[in-house]
């Protein structure tokens, strides 16, 4: 009765219905400042005739999601200098601008952004303006760590650290002076692939020491990314390919495969820039000049004898598990090959022609850097070294000596990759 008689009152009813929507906004407000403390996941549903205090909450809320972005950023760009989450590929040595993509695997910086929901674009533009904050850091600093910067599925940034280490699903196995750098580089564009810098060498060389040695060596990832390592070498191993179907008979494989001649001349070149007095090119390639005989013991004219090798692993993986990426489209058309390459891992075509630019110094293409950044992703200098010149006579023996089992290759792989034209 008593709230009968106060409520038939006007003034009595204006005071009340006033304190009614104080009260809502009072209860709104507290349960916002839990939401933005990362407490909770999803906002109530507010009273539909409070019209006034959902317009008013969702200008505020607006604000204070910019301002605790803004924050969040600052303090991660200014924090990392001094506290990174790092993985070492190798202590021992310094990577710099110019050679962190050299094949000779120093360290490399490595970015994590989180897995990718459409419908999350906010937490996927945080990310990124973190991460190219980051970048910069890198290109004013020699680091020899990699750090990580992560998201989690929420949309809330994740620790330093967070995810788990698991044994790759795939395997950049070769060849050697192929691309399988350029590759490898051109992939860490992708967020749904993390990627180990150095070569592990696990199934020629570290086998010994165990999965659980290897699965260390690998980076933390997220539900729904695949790990990756490469060692060019492995193609070329005769154990490989029973090891790795050991560990595991679903592991997709990714073989980068260049003109026989060309690759044997840049694996010379390579050797050449690091020992200046090993013979000339003609006298490895021969066994006995005068005969014309390729030495087939030669490390560098074996490597390019593809079928050889690709006969022992079709007998561990079928030939849907093995994807053949030819080296000179990864130059003359990088985007495309990579197409193929996320269509065979599962993943979203990420990695388009706009993260390309042809360099004409170097003769190949380069990573845009994302914007903001000082400097292009490109190989360092230690790529698109000059070939010495090598007489026409032995190219062209080296071609009559390659034919037939680039004629074989074509047919196990059923591309043509067009090397004897």
């Amino acid at each position: 009765m008593a709230f009968r008689r106060v409520y038939s009152d006007p003034l009595s009813r204006s005071i009340f219905k006033k304190f009614v929507v104080m009260l809502c906004s009072l209860l709104t407000s507290l349960y916002l400042l839990h939401c933005l403390t990362d407490r909770c996941s999803s906002m109530p549903t507010l009273v539909k005739d409070s019209s006034q205090v959902v317009g008013f909450f969702t200008s505020e809320l607006q604000d204070l999601k910019s301002l605790r972005r803004k924050g969040l950023l600052k303090k991660w760009t200014t924090e990392s200098k001094a506290r990174l989450s790092y993985e070492s590929a190798d202590d021992t040595k310094w990577i710099s601008e110019d050679s962190r993509f050299d094949d000779t695997d120093k360290g490399q910086v490595l970015y994590k952004p989180g897995p990718q929901v459409d419908s999350d674009s906010e937490n996927r533009e945080l990310a990124r303006d973190i991460q190219l904050s980051l970048d910069d850091i890198v290109s004013s600093k020699r680091l020899s760590h990699r750090f990580t910067v992560k998201t989690g599925s929420t949309g809330k940034l994740s620790p330093l650290g967070e995810g788990r280490k698991e044994l790759p699903q795939a395997l950049i196995i070769g060849v050697k002076k192929g691309g399988t750098r350029a590759l490898l580089e051109f992939l860490r564009v992708h967020p749904d692939l993390r990627a180990v810098g150095a070569e592990p060498h696990f199934f020629d060389r570290n086998y010994e020491n165990g999965l659980e040695w290897y699965r260390e060596l690998m980076p933390k990832t997220l539900e729904g990314q695949i790990t990756m390592e490469k060692t060019p070498s492995y193609f070329v191993t005769r154990e490989a390919p029973a090891r790795i179907s050991a560990m595991s008979r679903d592991t997709k494989l990714i073989v980068v495969v260049r003109d026989p001649i060309t690759r044997a001349i840049s694996d010379y070149t390579q050797t050449l820039s690091k020992n200046p007095k090993i013979p000339t090119f003609e006298s490895l390639t021969f066994k006995n000049r005068t005969t014309g005989l390729i030495d087939t013991s030669w490390s560098a004219i074996q490597i390019g004898i593809y079928a050889k090798h690709l006969d022992n692993w079709l007998q561990y993986f079928p030939m849907g598990q093995i994807l053949f990426v030819s080296g000179e489209r990864l130059i003359s058309d990088p985007a495309g090959e990579l197409g193929r390459v996320q269509d065979f891992l599962g993943l979203k075509r990420i990695i388009t022609d706009k993260h390309f630019y042809f360099n004409q110094t170097k003769g190949f293409s380069c990573l845009k850097k994302a914007e903001g950044s000082s400097k292009p992703h490109c190989l360092g200098k230690t790529k698109g070294r000059i070939h010495p010149n090598i007489h026409p006579e032995v190219v062209q023996r080296l071609r009559d000596f390659y034919r037939p089992f680039n004629m074989k290759f074509y047919q196990m792989t059923g591309r043509m990759f067009g090397w004897d034209d």
